[in-house]
C-alpha cells in the first residue's frame, strides 16, 4: 500500500509540474490555447494571470515532492497538508472556473491523500 501511495503522490506532483509548464510557458501557444479555448488576443491578455496560476501549481508540486523525500513524521505531514491543498485548490477552481478541474486536479489529489492515509 505504501508503494501505491508514493506513486500516486508522485503522479500528483508531476501533474502540477505539467500545469506549471502549461500555464507559465505554453499559455499563448497551441497547448495552452486549446486548454483555455482562448483566441490569440485573449491568451496574450491573460498570460500574466496564467503565469501566476502556474507559479502556484509549482508550489503544489513542490510540497508532495518534499513529503516524498523527507523522513517521517515530517514527510507524512507534508504529504497530507499539500495534498489537502491540492484538493481545496481543485475544488475551488472546479466550482468557479471549469468543472473539468474537479477530475483533473481534485480527484487525483483525493486518491493520493486517501492512499497516503491508508498506508499509514
Amino acid at each position: 500500500m505504501e508503494t501505491t501511495a508514493r506513486v500516486l503522490v508522485g503522479l500528483v506532483a508531476a501533474l502540477h509540474v505539467y500545469f506549471l509548464v502549461l500555464e507559465m510557458s505554453l499559455w499563448e501557444r497551441r497547448p495552452g490555447r486549446e486548454l483555455s479555448a482562448f483566441d490569440a488576443a485573449m491568451a496574450r491578455a491573460t498570460a500574466p494571470l496564467a503565469a501566476n496560476q502556474g507559479l502556484y501549481n509549482g508550489f503544489l508540486a513542490a510540497g508532495p515532492v518534499w513529503g516524498l523525500v523527507t523522513g517521517n513524521p515530517t514527510g507524512f505531514r507534508a504529504q497530507v497538508f499539500f495534498l489537502a491543498c491540492v484538493i481545496v485548490a481543485g475544488l475551488y477552481r472546479g466550482l468557479t472556473a471549469n468543472r473539468r478541474i474537479l477530475t483533473a486536479q481534485a480527484l487525483p489529489g483525493a486518491l493520493a491523500l486517501g492512499s497516503v492515509l491508508a498506508a499509514r
